[in-house]
């Protein structure tokens, strides 16, 4: 039995790659496409509006609000964040990774955290949740796509 719990979601979107980005870097945007309540930036250390290495984003799902510190960007490929608080679990580390495709982006949301008695709880909720959180940002990006809309 390995130390780390892990939950991956995949997907593919008609959108490019450009517009998938704008929708998951940017925190303020995921209350429009995702199932979050309330969405946004808490500081940012970088002088690049929230977006950058450091900064620190929320969201909030009924009674539950996470904070996430962001650790590494490679601007339109991948995005790495770590939990801050919200969630019961130690040593959270997520990566959205966004390829392009002949016909728009694959999209892959990977999470891992510490295997112990917490953990186990939030794996079974984020098993579903990633999924269709995933599914919620391509219907957002392809109805996007779909109606020439550039944004989220």
């Amino acid at each position: 039995m390995g130390t780390q719990l892990r939950v991956e979601a995949k997907a593919v979107t008609r959108a490019s790659r450009e517009l998938v980005w704008s929708m998951v870097s940017d925190a303020s945007a995921y209350a429009r496409w995702g199932p979050w309540d309330a969405s946004g930036e808490e500081t940012s250390d970088d002088g690049g509006g929230g977006q950058g290495v450091g900064s620190v984003r929320w969201m909030r799902l009924g009674r539950t609000r996470t904070v996430e510190r962001i650790l590494e960007i490679e601007p339109a490929h991948r995005l790495v964040y770590t939990v801050v608080r919200g969630v019961p679990v130690r040593n959270y580390r997520a990566e959205v990774v966004l390829d392009p495709l002949d016909s728009g982006t694959a999209i892959r949301w990977i999470a891992t955290w510490d295997r112990t008695i917490l953990g186990r709880i939030v794996h079974r909720r984020l098993a579903t949740f990633y999924p269709e959180m995933v599914n919620q940002l391509v219907a957002s990006a392809d109805a996007a796509t779909a109606t020439g809309g550039g944004g989220a």
